[in-house]
């Protein structure tokens, strides 16, 4: 169970990585990710934005050395919703919304 958990742990870590270089080729859009961190048994909330090549949460610390784990606790990733930017109050921004965890790997689908 602990080797699937890290398997699955450097799986999404890839992901943002990718999902960072897709964003840095397409200033307009945002990414938000929403899923959980599983601390001590209780899940917490988590929320990360990607946008022009880097990611940012906005519930949790993260790691901006590349050589370094970009979340050190373990985390799952569960929903992920395209903006176009900049985000304005008064628009509907969203573009689309996808739970597939590789959908935004297709740089056709944040256009």
């Amino acid at each position: 169970m602990e080797e699937t958990l890290a398997s699955q742990k450097m799986a999404e870590i890839d992901l943002i990585n990718n999902l960072e270089k897709i964003s840095a080729e397409i200033p307009n859009r945002i990414l938000k990710i929403e899923g959980f961190i599983l601390k001590e048994n209780q899940k917490e909330q988590l929320e990360i934005l990607i946008f022009k090549g880097y990611s940012s949460s906005t519930t949790h610390p993260i790691e901006i050395d590349l050589e370094k784990k970009f979340i050190t606790l373990t985390f799952i990733l569960t929903n992920f919703k395209l903006y176009k930017a900049p985000l304005i109050e008064t628009e509907k921004n969203l573009i689309r919304e996808n739970q597939n965890s590789v959908f935004f790997l297709n740089q056709k689908n944040w256009i």
